[in-house]
């Protein structure tokens, strides 16, 4: 397990969640657990289904899956032999839709529309990023972080800023922010909306009903923030002095209409304007 300096059940969590990623991660993995649902299917039935993939190749996914212990060999004679999902296979199908519809939802639309499959990997190729779990849910639960923060809790034996490669990445995936250099970093909308996907990764590796997503102590609230709420920044001071007090004496009447859409206040503030900030689009040219 990676060291980090999450708390012992955090550190545990995204420990069983980044094992159950690279599970299913590496390529054609996900192809052949779908060929085997359903009914257990013999080595030849299984070609035929991924007849792009070289036999060779599918012996050995297959004998990954199984070493995983999400799919099993069965020898029912010396000339009839079988492979099919487990138990623990088939607990694990349900939470491949929840990352096909996030997929579809935050991730940029191609010409051509994509496969469920197709957008079952790309959401895969994000989340195993290095550090990205442990990133989101630093984020996730903490809703705003410094690097400098960010690095004690992810990678604390290393050197501090090394973890700037990784929140640029995540960045340019759309899946964290920021408003600049040296202000805290949070999660995206995208980010936000990954909480259904995580939340039943979170549940299916510690062996529980992924319908307990909902209520996972750090990815159970899968509603977005508001695009911009108000709130007190906690992790630095603000750059520029508050703004004058009103004075007492008596106010002249106001003047009607002509009013410009901010105040004077706003104009430095921290939070950009309603509507002016869009969130960056999941994935990029990695479609």
């Amino acid at each position: 397990m990676v060291t980090t300096g999450l708390p012992p059940a955090d550190a545990a969590d995204v420990a069983r969640v980044t094992e159950a990623l690279q599970m299913i991660t590496p390529r054609w993995n996900v192809r052949v657990l779908l060929t085997l649902n359903r009914t257990p299917r013999r080595y030849k039935e299984i070609v035929a289904k991924l007849p792009y993939l070289h036999t060779s190749h599918l012996h050995s996914k297959i004998r990954s899956l199984c070493n995983a212990g999400l799919a099993e060999r069965t020898e029912h004679s010396a000339r009839h032999v079988t492979y099919g999902l487990t138990p623990r296979g088939q607990q694990l199908l349900p939470v491949l839709p929840r990352m096909a519809r996030w997929a579809e939802q935050h991730l940029e639309k191609p010409e051509q529309p994509l496969a469920a499959i197709e957008q079952i990997e790309d959401t895969l190729a994000l989340l195993t990023r290095r550090q990205a779990p442990a990133i989101l849910w630093v984020l996730k639960s903490r809703q705003e972080a410094t690097a400098l923060a960010l690095a004690g809790l992810v990678m604390p034996t290393g050197f501090w800023n090394n973890i700037y490669p990784h929140l640029r990445q995540l960045i340019d995936d759309g899946l964290v922010t920021t408003e600049g250099t040296g202000q805290p970093y949070r999660l995206s909308r995208a980010g936000e909306a990954l909480s259904p996907v995580l939340g039943a990764l979170s549940m299916w590796s510690a062996g529980r009903p992924i319908d307990g997503a909902a209520r996972h102590p750090v990815w159970g609230n899968s509603a977005p923030p508001a695009v911009n709420p108000t709130r007190v920044w906690t992790s630095h001071q603000a750059r520029f002095p508050a703004p004058p007090a009103v004075p007492t004496a008596p106010a002249t009447p106001a003047r009607p209409a002509h009013r410009p859409g901010w105040a004077t206040g706003e104009l430095f503030s921290h939070a950009p304007p309603p509507g002016v900030k869009v969130p960056a689009t999941a994935g990029g040219p990695r479609r």
